[in-house]
């Protein structure tokens, strides 16, 4: 029994990485590209290390604790490096293939609009607060 959920574990992990890796090769996007190797290959890589885990620990002498570190590892470390190549994709305006849909840009252009006009009517000359040191020196 415990042969065939070991066997589940390699297959299913085998699976999630080719998929993840398949979506890092073919999608042609920055930002699409990156949910393949952040999503289903950390659950691929994640599958066949609790399958190692669940081997050695039947059929050596003892609980195997690395691969489950490494599980625990990798599970943390791989949201946060893809959040870092988003916002760092984002910092350099990297471009999406993928349009703005007209409706946000609508609300966006209207909101803009509306700070303008308030800004207008209440004859503020600044948007932005005015700075400590400037305060200080005025004072």
């Amino acid at each position: 029994m415990l042969d065939y959920l070991i066997s589940f574990l390699i297959l299913t992990g085998a699976i999630f990485t080719f998929i993840g890796s398949l979506g890092l090769a073919r999608l042609q996007d920055f930002y699409t590209r990156l949910h393949g190797p952040t999503k289903a290959t950390t659950l691929g890589v994640g599958c066949l290390l609790i399958a190692s885990s669940v081997y050695f620990s039947a059929y050596a002498a003892g609980l195997s604790l690395h691969e489950i570190l490494i599980t625990i590892f990798l599970f943390i470390t791989a949201p946060v490096s893809a959040h870092m190549l988003a916002k760092a994709a984002l910092h350099v305006e990297l471009r999406s293939l993928v349009e703005i849909p007209e409706e946000k840009v609508i609300e966006d252009d209207a909101k803009k609009s509306e700070v303008t006009e308030v800004a207008e009517q209440a004859d503020i000359k600044e948007v932005n607060p005015p700075s400590a040191e400037k305060v200080k020196t005025d004072a």
